[in-house]
């Protein structure tokens, strides 16, 4: 399933929109404010963050601009009582993705999120194929050369979000905040191991490869 975390203040909101995106088969997480909101993304692996503006301690501007500052991938939806195009502007420049009014009509909710997922070459089935390779997002699982390898946790979404984006540089500050967390102790070598065990693991399979970029990062190449 994919992680949506709902920020907002109000309970009976957050309440709604748990119920309904868990009927809908996402996995939910809660915070009442944007600082609740960053101790849920230390633990979790969040795949999308709905974000009301009006919080205590921190807002959704300030919250989206704090995230935008170690994380610009993650797909941000702005929900707010405020809807003059001033509001809607300054949720943009702060780097939301998608802006939507209150009251939410669920049915449209369900649509902005999809397309948000969509965007972000996320697909709806959570898993990714490159030739005659699959790596399947709810098992931790790389299919493929008549074997099914099962990843640690951290190695499987390494490769997912360099698979996600072919072509794509991440360095490995971006790699080590986003998939470990930005307050874990370990440092950035901690990546480089982990894309060591990967090639090791796929080495000689020729659909994809993990190139490193001299003093950026990494990227992941489709070879087919």
């Amino acid at each position: 399933m994919f992680h949506i975390l709902v920020v907002d203040d109000d309970k009976n909101i957050r309440f709604v929109m748990k119920e309904v995106l868990e009927t809908n088969q996402y996995t939910v997480f809660t915070a009442c404010d944007g600082e609740e909101a960053f101790e849920v993304m230390v633990k979790e692996h969040i795949d999308l963050a709905i974000v009301d503006i009006m919080m205590p301690r921190l807002d959704g501007y300030e919250f989206t601009k704090e995230l935008r500052e170690f994380n610009d991938e993650l797909p941000v939806l702005m929900v707010s009582a405020k809807q003059l195009p001033d509001d809607r502007k300054k949720g943009f420049v702060a780097g939301i993705d998608d802006f939507m009014a209150k009251p939410i009509d669920t049915d449209e909710l369900l649509l902005h999120i999809k397309a948000l997922l969509r965007r972000y070459k996320i697909v709806s089935e959570r898993k990714i194929v490159v030739g005659a390779i699959e790596l399947d997002y709810d098992s931790y699982t790389v299919k493929g050369h008549g074997e099914t390898i099962e990843l640690p946790q951290k190695e499987f979404l390494l490769l997912y979000k360099l698979l996600s984006f072919p072509g794509k540089i991440f360095t490995r500050i971006q790699l080590m905040d986003e998939i470990w967390g930005v307050d874990c102790d370990t440092d950035s070598e901690t990546v480089t191991v982990h894309i060591g065990r990967l090639r090791k693991r796929f080495d000689g399979w020729e659909e994809f490869s993990i190139e490193s970029i001299r003093g950026l990062g990494y990227k992941a190449v489709k070879n087919v």
